[in-house]
């Protein structure tokens, strides 16, 4: 089983839960950090340390649900993702948006965390667009 991390500067990851609560309910395995400006990027490193060491011991793969691509979180993710005395297999995935976290609920019971991580992705990518008005094809049944 895989465990979801989201990560975030500021309170976006706890909004980002707080939504997905409203519309699909709890997220089963899906866990937050933020970055919060009190507690500044020693107390992240720690934050996130200790939330990693709270959902590995179970876990088959912990994918990590980043904001923003070389800012803080993503860079104590990677730090971690990349240690080779990790315990568990990591994936970081920047871009973090509000259906990618909905979509990450239906990958928990794979095993491989980089497959996942390549499949939200592509999922993800499918829910950016740029509105359109609808192709309706006109009824000649009067």
């Amino acid at each position: 089983m895989l465990k979801v991390m989201v990560i975030s500067h500021g309170p976006l990851a706890e909004a980002l839960m707080a939504s997905a609560r409203m519309v699909y309910g709890e997220l089963p395995h899906t866990s937050h950090v933020s970055l919060g400006e009190a507690g500044g990027i020693e107390a992240f490193k720690q934050d996130f340390a200790t939330e990693l060491e709270r959902i590995s011991p179970d876990a088959d793969g912990v994918l990590v649900l980043c904001d923003l691509l070389c800012g803080t979180p993503y860079n104590v993710a990677c730090r971690h993702a990349f240690d080779p005395h990790n315990a568990v297999p990591m994936a970081v995935v920047t871009g973090v948006n509000f259906p990618m976290l909905l979509m990450s609920a239906d990958l928990l019971e794979g095993v491989d965390v980089q497959h996942a991580a390549r499949e939200l992705v592509a999922q993800g990518g499918e829910t950016i667009v740029v509105a359109r008005p609808a192709q309706t094809v006109q009824q000649d049944d009067f």
